[in-house]
């Protein structure tokens, strides 16, 4: 973590503010691709994950779009009242957990409400690289759109379709026939509400595999697994051995002995807990691993996922 100085607002939309993050220090910025995210440490002392929004080549500032939440515990409303020109925050260094496949021969961006923020980054990487993509907005109207004034203006604007105020079903329909028959080797990528992201998973699905569909989660919705909530043991690599009971995460134990685990969203959302898996079975409860990851089995968001045998050796560092 490092400090920041914002160094511009925008009031995008009337919940949706743009803060433009520069170093205290003045030096340039660690370099990123598209799709990464930092975590932001606000006035508020809370952290939250958000994505970078900005050119990846730009390193003067990171750009974040932040969306006021209705039922904020302190994270976003504070960067709406309090995050002006001159005020200093704390940021971590670009993760990244939803990049562009480069195998791909074709992409196709689909974003809803703030989820736009992700795939304009990609946007911009793909348009630098002359890749071919298309790139579809969905927002309730235009007024609640972020970054709608740009994308008409861009570079990439000819390769922009926005859907906006059309209600679910016309929308659902111009997407399904923008996703029908994409070949094979093409990937889609997808951001904003769960059942938006869902909707757009099982329409792609149509057309390209499983494999081929990336999507990133901004609020944890129900577990994509839920088995019983049963003790279990954690073994560190060290050779310590904690009991996790019921109630309780791997990394709420590994805090509770004295046992340093960075984390963020604590919701298995962000990925900054993830620890590799030397032996066991986990049971994947997180939104962060891809499926293929999951399945591997050698990954463990230790926040919110627990085991399904009855010991997982982790390593911590």
């Amino acid at each position: 973590m490092f400090p920041v100085t914002v160094t511009d607002t925008v009031d995008e939309t009337d919940t949706i503010k743009i803060l433009r993050l520069a170093r205290t220090d003045g030096a340039a910025l660690a370099p990123y691709a598209a799709g990464a995210h930092i975590d932001v440490t606000g006035p508020t002392g809370i952290t939250r994950p958000y994505s970078l929004c900005g050119p990846p080549h730009d390193t003067g500032a990171y750009t974040i779009a932040v969306r006021r939440e209705a039922n904020s515990r302190g994270g976003s409303q504070a960067l709406h009242d309090k995050a002006h020109p001159g005020t200093e925050l704390t940021v971590g260094a670009p993760r990244q957990l939803f990049g562009i496949a480069r195998e791909a021969v074709e992409h196709h961006l689909v974003a809803a409400g703030v989820g736009i923020t992700p795939l304009l980054a990609m946007a911009y990487e793909l348009q630098g690289e002359r890749a071919e993509f298309k790139l579809h907005y969905v927002a309730r109207s235009r007024a609640e759109a972020a970054f709608a004034s740009l994308l008409g203006q861009s570079a990439f604007a000819d390769r922009t379709m926005f859907h906006f105020g059309l209600g679910r079903q016309t929308t659902g329909e111009a997407l399904a026939a923008e996703l029908a028959g994409l070949p094979a080797d093409a990937h889609v990528y997808t951001c904003g509400p769960q059942g938006f992201m869902e909707h757009v998973t099982a329409l792609a699905a149509r057309s390209v595999p499983e494999e081929h569909i990336h999507s990133e989660l901004f609020q944890a919705g129900a577990e994509p697994h839920a088995g019983p909530d049963d003790g279990f043991e954690v073994e560190l690599d060290t050779g310590e051995i904690y009991a996790v009971p019921a109630g309780k995460s791997i990394a709420e134990v590994l805090e509770d002995n004295g046992i340093p685990l960075e984390t963020s969203c604590r919701e298995g959302i962000c990925g900054t807990c993830v620890l590799r898996v030397v032996e066991g079975e986990p049971d994947h409860r997180d939104h962060c691993l891809s499926a293929k990851e999951k399945a591997a089995g050698d990954q463990i968001a230790a926040c919110v996922s627990r085991a399904k045998s009855p010991r997982l050796v982790v390593e911590l560092w």
